[in-house]
Formats: C-alpha cells, structure tokens, sequence
C-alpha cells in the first residue's frame, strides 16, 4: 500500500482522525450548555473513532486484496483498452469499480503514463472514466445491508482459516474486509442514533444545506484527511438513512468529496515526468471545475436527483445526484480531451530529461 499512498500522508490521517469527532463533539457540547440536553460528547466521540477506525481499516483491508487480486488484470485493461477517449472512459469506469477506487486507479495511470506504457491524452479519458467508477460504492451503501456485516466477516474469516490457495485467501481479505467496513458503518449509524432529535445538531444541518460553500468546504476537508471520497459518500449515505442528512447537506458535501480526493494523486505526480504530472493536473482540474459548477447548480441537481429517484430514501437520492454529478462532468469535457492536452502540454511543456512523449502519436489517432 505504500506504493499507493506514501505512508507520511496516512500516518497524518491517523493522527487527524480525533479531530474528526473531536470537534463536532466539544461543539455539542458548548451548545448544550444553553440548556438542550443533548448525546454525551465522549461518549459519541469513542463511539465515533471506534466505528471510523473500523471503516478505515477495513477499507485498507479491502484494498489490500483488491489490489492482490485484480491489479494486474486492471493493468492490462487500462493498457489495452484505451485507444481512444471514449475506450479509456469506460475503462476507467471499469477499473475503479474493480478496484473499488477512482485514486488507485489514477495513481496506477499515473505510474503508466511516466513508464511511457501509455500516453497523456490517453490517461485523461481514463481519469474521466474513473470518477464515474467511483460512485458504485456509494451505490452499494445506499441498500443499507450494514446489518449483514457479520455474515461478511464470518465468511471472510472461514476462507482465511481453511482457503487452501493464496487467491482464496485473498478473496477472504477482501470479504472480511467489506464485512469490517460496514460493521464500522453500522457503529456509527449506531452512535449517531440520538441526533435525531438533538436541535444544535440539525441546525447546523441545516446551515451546512443552505450554504452549499460551507457543505462542500467540510466534504473537501474530511475526505482530505480520511483519504477517500468513497469513504465520506459511505457515511453521508449512512447517516442520510437515518433522517441525519438532508439532499442539500449531503449533496454539498459530496461536491466537497470530489475536490478532497485529488489530493494523493497530486502527491503521486511527485518525482514524475511531466506527461504523468499532466495526468494529476487534469485530474485536479476537472474535480475543481465540476464541483464549481456543481456548487452553482445544486438546485438542479437535487432536483435531478429527486425526479430520476422517483420516492427513494434521502441516501438514494444522494447517491444518485453524485452519479448524475459525475456523468454530466464528463459529457462536459469529453469532447475537448484533445484541447485540453494541448493546454497541458503548453501549461507544462517537456523537459528535456523526458523522453519523448507519446502523446503526439495518440493525438494524431484521436483527432
């Protein structure tokens, strides 16, 4: 996983992690101080560490053996498969729903792109394709089979027990992990139980909907520090099924999440060519823009979200608006790749200690 993420920057999170619960919960606390009685701050923020500890671990279990099992096919896909804009969409799509991460995905294109295995122009149709992979875990929360954890954990231990390959094995750290990630989801659904009715709590809800700045500026900063956008769309979706979150709050921070996750592929960028740092631009770029114009038509959206959810709960409808979001991003800009590459060669022209980049030859196919 080091190869992934450079450890400096999870040991941070780890360490930012009480923060998290932490904050919101010395907040509670001084409103309840008015006279609303309200959840016992320490006992939410153990309950809330615990549950996130959970997640996140079993996230990186998960992605441990995801990326045992299915990073080389992956490989091979995004080599194979990306010929033009449009072959590189889906199968950037298709590699990060194996994956199970839009950043993996876009670091392994990144590692390709400075090997010279693949051009620069070709890698962008990969990172548009990558967003939309990213929102089939939320996809996934939305039908609430939290309570099925422990079958995942049980199952995963028995094939780590008795699986009698190393794949089988795999396969059990990839099930036992899943099953951990939504145990640590069910803890927090747990803990955030008696919010409810707990009035600071909804008011500042309910600010954090009316302005979607604000929203998206605590989705950016909390994906930033978990490292994950799938991770934050995991527990917006949770708690929007218990009535916690609202579609305004929860699509705000979702446009927040777009922009927190570009942050360990501009590390990846680090040290690279500059045909491979023009991958980790654009793929900021794009997330900035998108959730810009996202943030200016959140009415929109929602009400997008709403009328394609028809009467699906809260939590559906968010994770349908963050499909909507990422889709009409990359109708968007699919048709300028071309241009864009352009830019990014004259904004970050080669160097000469690059090789010669690849791009022109690729830009000659796609025009």
């Amino acid at each position: 996983m080091r190869a992934l993420f450079p450890w400096s920057v999870h040991k941070t999170a780890i360490l930012l992690l009480p923060l998290v619960v932490l904050a919101p919960a010395a907040g509670w606390a001084a409103a309840s101080e008015g006279g609303t009685t309200g959840p016992e701050p320490l006992e939410i923020a153990m309950g809330l560490t615990a549950g996130l500890v959970l997640f996140l671990y079993g996230v990186s279990r998960l992605a441990l053996a995801l990326k045992a099992l299915a990073t080389e096919p992956a490989r091979r896909l995004l080599g194979r498969f990306t010929r033009n804009r449009f072959a590189g969409v889906l199968t950037g799509a298709a590699a990060t729903t194996v994956l199970d991460s839009s950043s993996v995905t876009i670091i392994m294109v990144i590692a390709l792109v400075d090997a010279g295995l693949l051009s620069a122009i070709q890698s962008l149709g990969v990172v548009l394709g990558s967003n939309i992979g990213t929102t089939f875990g939320a996809q996934l929360v939305a039908f609430q089979i939290s309570k099925y954890a422990p079958v995942g954990l049980a199952l995963g231990a028995l094939l780590l027990a008795f699986g009698r390959s190393e794949r089988w094995k795999h396969v059990g750290r990839m099930v036992f992990g899943m099953g951990l990630l939504f145990f640590g989801l069910e803890l927090i659904e747990q803990t955030m139980e008696p919010f409810k009715d707990h009035a600071p709590f909804l008011r500042w809800m309910r600010e954090l909907g009316a302005n979607p700045l604000m929203g998206a500026a605590v989705g950016a900063l909390f994906t930033l520090i978990i490292q994950s956008s799938s991770a934050t769309m995991a527990i917006i979706v949770t708690l929007a099924s218990q009535g916690l979150i609202s579609l305004p709050t929860g699509v705000a921070i979702m446009l927040g999440a777009e922009i927190g996750t570009v942050a360990d592929t501009l590390i990846a960028t680090i040290g690279r060519s500059r045909q491979a740092i023009r991958t980790g631009v654009f793929h900021f770029l794009f997330n900035l823009i998108t959730a810009v114009l996202g943030i200016l038509c959140v009415s929109q959206l929602m009400s997008l979200a709403q009328w394609v959810s028809g009467g699906a709960s809260v939590g559906r409808q968010i994770a349908n608006a963050q499909v909507i979001f990422n889709v009409l991003g990359v109708l968007l800009f699919i048709g300028f790749v071309p241009l864009i590459d352009r830019a990014l060669q004259v904004l970050l022209p080669d160097r000469r200690t690059d090789s010669a980049s690849p791009s022109v030859l690729s830009r000659e196919q796609n025009a």
